[in-house]
């Protein structure tokens, strides 16, 4: 199936009358920009509702800084790596060497939650109302960016994101998924519309909020050539623009060369005791994860990062079909931004999470099922119910990702 035929240049948008799926798409009017908002607030409350209900369910453990609210779901959504992310916004960056330190975590999400800060709110609400309005915001645009893509498979590609089952790290959670969702998907829809410096400004954002810039760069660069291939056109200096989306690491590098001397430093930490994944075969053979796993291990830390190992393979199995429904800067996009995680994990921890940054995926699967609306309903179910399970059991304390 080719490129050009399953998805159209936006520069082709005087002939995408006879693009196949087209009829369908224009048989119906599309639904209201607010359409996707509609939709996804009530799933967003929904998993708040569920993480704070298990929080006072269970009473989790967890430590919680002193000037986190006593406030039910403001205690709930500050879990695990939220309390990093609080401490760069109140105190910036610090290294010691040979200890976890917040360098392993990038700028931007602490920087946007120190501005919403500054207007009178406490940290943490103010990185659960940045986490909760980018989650509203990335599927906005993400349904949007489907649209332009593969109109006929937008609406199952919105829902199966939006109930993924570990999309509760998106509805307010102290984490920077949501935050990456937004601009990343905001850079490749920006392209899709012909705006590259618009797509380089967000791609560079994106760079500077989680560590996978060569998926984004990359990724950027492959779908703007191939969007010029698809009408047989030569390629321009505009074409390489999105090339410059890679400005947010290198900032980023820049300012800790700057302050410790370590371009590298939030690589390097990573090999802190506690953390455990410095670089190297016993990281990407995965050795820690098999010595957990076998010959014994207890059910619960089987079932977590068994499951993260599974969704790490489909997530990867995905790239070819993502390459031969989408094109090949979504599958290498794709291939890298699961890739770099999953090599530099010493056991696939988190790597479940991770998949949202592979929002390709999502479009690749509605694909696949749409044509099976029972393998549809049933794979949508199972996602919510899922996604309901992993929302209590992240506010009952379980390290879920």
């Amino acid at each position: 199936m080719s490129v050009a035929n399953e998805t159209p240049s936006p520069l082709d948008r005087g002939e995408r009358a006879g693009v196949r799926g087209q009829a369908a798409s224009d048989a119906s009017p599309p639904p209201p920009w607010h359409w996707p908002l509609t939709r996804a607030l009530p799933i967003a409350l929904l998993s708040v509702t569920l993480v704070t209900l298990g929080s006072l369910l269970f009473h989790p453990t967890n430590y919680l800084p002193a000037d986190v609210p006593d406030v039910a779901f403001i205690e709930a959504l500050v879990r695990w790596d939220a309390g990093w992310y609080g401490e760069i916004a109140n105190n910036g960056y610090w290294l010691k060497p040979g200890e976890q330190s917040p360098v392993a975590f990038f700028p931007l999400y602490p920087l946007l939650i120190r501005g919403v800060a500054a207007i009178g709110l406490n940290r943490w609400l103010a990185g659960i109302l940045v986490s909760f309005f980018c989650a509203l915001g990335g599927l906005l645009v993400f349904f949007r960016w489907a649209r332009l893509v593969a109109p006929t498979h937008a609406l199952t590609a919105f829902w199966l994101l939006a109930v993924y089952p570990f999309a509760e790290y998106l509805y307010g959670v102290v984490y920077s998924d949501a935050l990456f969702l937004l601009l990343a998907v905001g850079a490749f829809a920006s392209l899709e519309r012909g705006r590259h410096l618009q797509a380089a400004l967000l791609g560079a954002l994106s760079t500077a909020c989680r560590p996978v810039a060569p998926a984004i760069v990359i990724g950027l660069l492959v779908r703007s050539v191939e969007l010029r291939r698809t009408r047989h056109l030569p390629i321009r200096f505009i074409d390489l623009v999105p090339a410059l989306s890679g400005l947010g690491l290198a900032c980023f590098m820049g300012y800790l060369q700057y302050r410790f001397g370590d371009a590298l430093a939030f690589a390097h930490v990573q090999g802190a005791p506690g953390w455990d994944q410095e670089p190297g075969w016993r990281s990407w053979l995965k050795l820690y994860w098999f010595h957990t796993m076998f010959p014994k291990v207890d059910p619960l830390v089987g079932i977590r990062l068994g499951g993260h190992a599974l969704f790490t393979v489909l997530g990867l199995v995905l790239v070819v079909p993502t390459i031969k429904r989408l094109g090949w800067g979504y599958g290498v996009y794709t291939l890298l931004v699961i890739g770099i995680p999953a090599v530099s994990s010493k056991d696939f921890q988190g790597l479940g999470r991770y998949l949202i940054a592979a929002f390709p995926l999502f479009l690749t699967v509605a694909h696949l099922v749409d044509p099976r609306p029972r393998l549809r309903l049933l794979l949508l179910v199972v996602f919510g119910l899922l996604l309901g399970a992993l929302a209590m059991a992240l506010g009952a304390g379980g390290y879920v990702s």
